[in-house]
């Protein structure tokens, strides 16, 4: 006998034909009382993101109180506990935890067993292995090589790295996926920017444009940003149907986005350029086919992005050619990569329990409400479980179609859970915001950009 099923297929909800959303909702959760608990924790889990950095803030000054009073070596595990409950890329795994056991209750040990086993973890582990690959030496010489060729024409200034890593860096997205180009972004204007330690609402402004440029910079493809691909095979969506549909006003959003920021804190990232020197990184040049072969590594991890298999087995034989020209390399952190992979796993198991209630939202909204209903979802759950729920709508109209995705990808900045890219930028860049990322001051950073690409997609024919 099979185990009880959670959660319950979209069409496994029956006699709602004539029923509003509200109605649909209050019938779906008679039906299936796990589905709002489901949805209780996960809200939970989106405060806990909203309080993790008060809790960062509080256990460096523990700290700091307990090196004061016993010394450098002072250990303690309530520091140990407060830091951890503030790492943002450990809340969503840890609010798991507390829903496999229900899932374990309600159903019996095999029902929360069937749970995890009907879960796909491919973007989990594409995002980690792409994470690894994309932030070693030899790749991130190379495409400061080519951003750096842009940003000489500007005087090769924190001002010219700031614009030409904002501006080339989300479109490259299109080609070796969002989460590669969040990587290389992120890694770039560290070094070339943020290490010279501009103002707090530069830092905000500089992290809130990132995410949404890197939401809308991988829609010229119709392989690279995750809520693109949820829907392109279904919808018979490719390559030149986004560009010529999405992907250049995506180009045009970003430009003026980038533009407006400049205006607005091109003073201070002016006088940047006179803080000292940045972060670039030093040593001896890595040989061209070293850098070669990373590429191809990374090619063959983007086109496998859908199978793991391929994927996971080429990054054991990267591990091993990386090990083997050590001289060349840096030391391979894993630890963020491993951290973003864990975050967005957990983000998989709630968001699974959450199509009961989104499905219905989206499938009763003309096209305008649908886009600001996508945008504002994809604030508080991931833009790709938007784009996917609305696949499942029969009877979608192409207006509706575009209207869902462009809103998914516009809103995509907002939060760090609205991408799956976002956890990797924010990680790479964690050590530019000691007591974490301050959710409010992200929304503040990213609102106005968001309002620019929610203009173009809008507007532009």
């Amino acid at each position: 006998m099979s185990p009880p099923s959670f959660p319950l297929p979209l069409d496994a909800y029956a006699g709602e034909a004539g029923l509003g959303v509200l109605e649909t909702l209050r019938h779906r959760a008679a039906q299936e009382p796990l589905d709002l608990v489901a949805t209780g924790l996960f809200l939970l889990a989106i405060l806990h993101t909203f309080l993790a950095p008060t809790l960062l803030a509080a256990s460096h000054r523990l700290r700091h109180r307990l090196a004061r009073e016993r010394g450098a070596d002072a250990h303690s595990a309530a520091v140990e506990l407060l830091h951890f409950l503030g790492e943002i890329e450990a809340v969503f795994g840890l609010w798991a935890v507390p829903l496999l056991v229900v899932l374990a209750f309600a159903l019996g040990p095999r029902g929360a067993e069937a749970f995890l086993g009907s879960l796909h973890f491919a973007e989990p582990l594409f995002v980690v292995v792409i994470m690894a690959v994309a932030s070693t030496r030899p790749v991130l010489t190379f495409a400061e090589q080519v951003v750096g060729a842009a940003a000489g024409l500007g005087g090769g200034t924190p001002l010219a790295w700031w614009l030409a890593t904002l501006t080339l860096g989300p479109l490259l997205g299109s080609l070796i996926t969002e989460p590669a180009a969040m990587v290389i972004c992120a890694a770039l204007l560290s070094r070339r920017v943020l290490a010279r330690a501009p103002g707090p609402a530069l830092r905000y402004a500089t992290l809130g444009l990132l995410f949404v440029d890197v939401s809308v910079g991988g829609t010229l493809t119709s392989f690279a940003a995750p809520p693109v691909l949820m829907v392109a095979a279904r919808w018979g969506w490719d390559t030149p149907f986004m560009l010529t549909h999405l992907g250049w006003k995506a180009a045009v959003g970003i430009a003026v986005a980038n533009l407006a920021y400049l205006a607005a804190f091109r003073r201070e990232l002016v006088a940047l350029g006179a803080a000292g020197r940045d972060g670039a990184a030093a040593g001896p040049a890595v040989p061209a086919w070293i850098v070669g072969v990373h590429l191809g590594f990374l090619g063959l991890t983007v086109a496998s992005a859908r199978t793991p298999a391929v994927f996971v087995g080429g990054f054991l034989f990267f591990l091993a050619f990386h090990a083997a020209t050590r001289p060349h390399q840096r030391q391979l952190d894993l630890r963020p990569p491993l951290l973003v992979g864990f975050f967005l796993a957990g983000l998989v198991v709630h968001g699974a329990g959450q199509q009961w209630w989104i499905q219905p939202l989206l499938s009763h909204l003309p096209a305008l409400p649908l886009f600001l209903g996508a945008t504002l979802l994809t604030a508080f759950n991931d833009n790709a479980a938007i784009t996917y729920l609305a696949s499942l709508v029969p009877g979608f109209s192409p207006a509706l179609q575009y209207a869902v995705v462009a809103g998914a990808v516009t809103g995509g900045g907002l939060t760090v859970i609205a991408n799956a890219p976002n956890p990797a930028g924010q990680s790479s860049l964690a050590h530019h915001f000691p007591d974490g990322v301050s959710p409010a001051r992200l929304l503040a950073g990213a609102l106005p950009a968001t309002l620019v690409m929610a203009a173009a997609f809008l507007l532009l024919p």
